[in-house]
């Protein structure tokens, strides 16, 4: 099943990752990367706010990543796309917290998942583990793996 996603309402439940960072679209798009090979699937991403010389379509393999110019927000252009393909749309998944794109989503037969329950998918799947070895980022530990560690350490 194909997902039309909301970039930046997605980025900040992707630990490591937020608005701030300079290089958090492209961050995101290889994440989806993964994804979507893993799955099997299509994703487009749209992300708002984009400078004009930026602004546009481009296509990253099995992500489309749509850069919304600004005057206009990625919000208005996902109803848009779900608009266009309509009878489609029932085949869709539709990744955001935004109600108005939700409302929509659900009046033409669309699936729906909220951003944090796909930025749970994409962090509990094997994919997400490897791509944070090869950024060098540390995983979080629990409790009970630092006490096991410690007392592994401290010859327990």
């Amino acid at each position: 099943m194909p997902y039309l996603i909301d970039g930046h309402n997605l980025i900040p439940h992707i630990p490591g990752m937020t608005l701030n960072d300079l290089d958090d679209e492209q961050a995101l798009i290889e994440l989806l990367q993964g994804f979507a090979r893993q799955a099997r699937t299509r994703v487009e991403v749209f992300f708002d706010r984009a400078p004009p010389a930026k602004a546009g379509s481009r296509s990253f393999g099995v992500v489309k990543a749509h850069f919304i110019r600004e005057g206009r927000t990625a919000d208005q252009a996902i109803v848009s796309r779900l608009q266009r393909i309509k009878k489609q749309a029932k085949n869709w998944t539709v990744v955001t917290n935004d109600r108005e794109i939700l409302a929509e989503a659900k009046s033409i037969a669309s699936k729906t998942l909220s951003s944090r329950a796909f930025a749970s998918l994409l962090t509990s799947s094997n994919l997400f583990s490897e791509g944070e070895g090869e950024k060098g980022e540390n995983p979080e530990v629990t409790q009970a793996e630092m006490d096991y560690w410690l007392d592994q350490f401290n010859g327990g």
